[in-house]
């Protein structure tokens, strides 16, 4: 294991950077912010488009991987529900919880790490995941919140539906599929433009992280630790018997897919949360909590795929 801890530390020393200079207020919260959009709309969507525009169409809807992914995270979607509306929570709030419970930091931490750790082969099964998340979880977390407040409707799709067209990593994956179907090389020019944008990806997003955990605050620890071990436990090893042996998977195939649902709580939880003001501490909580617990659980995880 002291191997594999060694190779993800200088992930996490990256995100304990940015942390400290934005704690410190070295770093500036509206330049974490900053960094941030810089990340999201140009430099991890040109390393996201690099990867799928030498994918085809038929190897991202690979149906046994999405569907090995997709029952098992719905499936402790849901009992996250049941169990927060048990402790009488609100629908809205019990639907932040299960989302902090099954959607990790995919496109931040997990695309730059487990690229690097293995190779650009990752890079297919880590999009795939990503798809997952945001086209299933993203749009039922909205359903459920303004269904809770009687406002379903056509509203909530158009909602939904500019939410997802206006999601930079979505439409980097659509543009890379249909710079693949068209069947030619992008000119030299612009493909080193978009190595070298893709680049600066890894580090920022990195930093970007700890810049925005160092805005975070601890609300309720119990609730935040109970979600982090959903998130970082429970996931990975439901995944884990669905990818291996209900759907038996390829094997490197499932290895990524299990590491990807090992990361810590995904930042835009806490986005969504705070747009519809619910339970937005404690989607900053978890967010907090698991970023911190995943230096040791994701060493364990990734050594146990291995």
């Amino acid at each position: 294991m002291l191997d594999i801890f060694l190779k993800i530390i200088p992930f996490f020393a990256l995100i304990g950077l940015g942390y400290g200079a934005a704690a410190t207020r070295f770093f500036a919260a509206e330049a974490a912010i900053a960094l941030t959009r810089f990340v999201f709309f140009f430099a991890l969507s040109a390393m996201i488009f690099n990867f799928t525009a030498t994918l085809e169409f038929a190897q991202v809807a690979n149906v046994p991987f999405l569907m090995a992914y997709l029952i098992p995270s719905l499936a402790l979607w849901v009992v996250a529900t049941i169990i927060a509306i048990a402790r009488k929570q609100s629908a809205g709030v019990a639907a932040v919880e299960a989302q902090c419970a099954v959607i990790g930091n995919v496109g931040f931490l997990g695309i730059p790490m487990l690229v690097s750790l293995f190779g650009e082969r990752a890079a297919l099964p880590v999009i795939m995941v990503l798809c997952v998340d945001l086209i299933i979880f993203g749009s039922l977390i909205v359903a459920v919140i303004t269904g809770s407040r009687s406002r379903l409707g056509v509203g909530t799709i158009a909602t939904i539906a500019k939410g997802l067209l206006s999601n930079p990593m979505i439409m980097a994956i659509v543009a890379g599929l249909l710079w693949s179907a068209y069947g030619q090389d992008l000119p030299p020019p612009a493909a080193e433009f978009l190595t070298i944008l893709g680049s600066a990806a890894t580090p920022c997003a990195l930093f970007a992280i700890g810049a925005s955990l160092a805005g975070k605050s601890a609300e309720r620890a119990s609730v935040a630790l109970w979600i982090s071990s959903l998130k970082l436990v429970v996931h990975p090893v439901l995944v884990g018997i669905s990818a291996l042996w209900l759907f038996d998977l390829d094997p490197f195939n499932a290895m990524i897919m299990i590491c990807a649902a090992a990361m810590p709580v995904a930042g835009n939880i806490y986005i969504v949360a705070q747009h519809y003001n619910t339970a937005p501490q404690r989607a900053s909580s978890a967010i907090l909590f698991s970023t911190a617990l995943s230096i040791g659980t994701l060493t364990y995880v990734i050594g146990w795929v291995q």
